[in-house]
């Protein structure tokens, strides 16, 4: 790219609390010449099992995401001089039948993939996943899945429903759009229906480290497992914010105790940023049961910890044409 790329408003001439609410401030997508990253809103709750309100997650994401700056110390990277990030606005989805959304979705995330590299997606419920790995799937092929969730999510039907929230990677690995060598849940935990649910889980595709192991062995054993699992496949990572402890994150819909905290999901991200990640969503923030943007702004850190690791693999990917 020989173009300059267009950071987001300089804090010291339009005040954080100023100008349009796009992801950290960044320009909007037909505001730039070319994008690479495309920051894109999906405000879709009609798949949630137990408490709604994900749709206002893409705008209070947004909203948290106000004091994020270009220069990320801990990865050492200054991803929006690097490469062009954008937001997309949003993809309107129908509310009231899942099916039609989900090939709303899928089709928009396409077209969107399109034109440029990479899309970092705001959810919305998980239910969202499945079309985006659909759009992927278009364009990559199969692809490991790193799902960092309280929830399996590959569960086979709610009320004899087969698309919701807690189905997509079920739905996504019984059609192949995942490598089923490769992928992975990080931070489960809680009650399960029964063991067949792992069973069934681990006949998908995936493995598991749970939130317990990685209270027990550390961050590093939990990326070393991860890593060995990934290898160099192509990479989706998908990250339901109730991943986190309720205290960390509690403005969501199914919240589970016993998860970690923000400061090891952002540690385990950075600790991901060599490999070839190809796309990413920050789902399932529920900004009705958020207290002081706490879910928000844990979401817009993973989201930018996410877009550093993106820049860096476009900038890993240019150099070696």
């Amino acid at each position: 790219m020989n173009r300059t790329p267009v950071g987001p408003l300089d804090a010291s001439k339009t005040p954080r609390f100023a100008g349009l609410s796009t992801f950290a401030r960044l320009p909007r997508i037909e505001d730039v010449d070319g994008t690479d990253i495309a920051v894109v809103g999906i405000p879709f709750d009609t798949g949630v099992s137990y408490r709604p309100g994900a749709r206002f997650g893409p705008e209070h994401v947004r909203a948290s995401s106000r004091l994020l700056r270009p220069y990320n110390p801990a990865q050492d990277f200054s991803g929006w001089e690097a490469v062009q990030v954008a937001d997309a606005g949003d993809i309107a989805a129908n509310p009231y039948h899942i099916d039609k959304a989900v090939r709303q979705v899928a089709d928009a995330a396409a077209e969107l993939g399109s034109s440029v590299s990479r899309i970092l997606t705001l959810g919305g419920d998980h239910t969202i996943a499945y079309p985006l790995l659909q759009a992927i799937n278009a364009k990559c092929g199969p692809v490991a899945v790193l799902h960092f969730d309280a929830h399996l999510d590959t569960w086979d039907t709610y009320f004899e429903e087969p698309v919701t929230h807690g189905t997509p990677f079920r739905r996504a690995s019984e059609e192949g759009l995942i490598d089923r060598t490769a992928s992975m849940h990080v931070g489960t935990r809680g009650p399960l229906y029964g063991k067949q649910d792992l069973e069934d889980d681990e006949r998908l595709g995936f493995s598991l480290v749970t939130s317990e192991y990685v209270e027990e062995h550390g961050i590093p054993s939990a990326l070393a497992r991860i890593r060995k699992r990934v290898g160099d496949k192509p990479l989706y990572i998908s990250v339901d914010i109730d991943v986190l402890d309720p205290a960390h994150a509690p403005g969501t819909g199914t919240p589970e105790a016993g998860g970690l905290t923000s400061r090891e999901l952002l540690r385990l991200i950075r600790g991901l940023t060599d490999l070839r990640i190809v796309g990413a969503d920050v789902v399932e923030v529920a900004p009705a049961y958020d207290h002081a943007q706490m879910t928000g702004i844990a979401a817009s850190h993973v989201a930018y910890e996410l877009m550093t690791a993106m820049a860096q693999a476009i900038v890993r990917e240019r150099e070696a044409e």
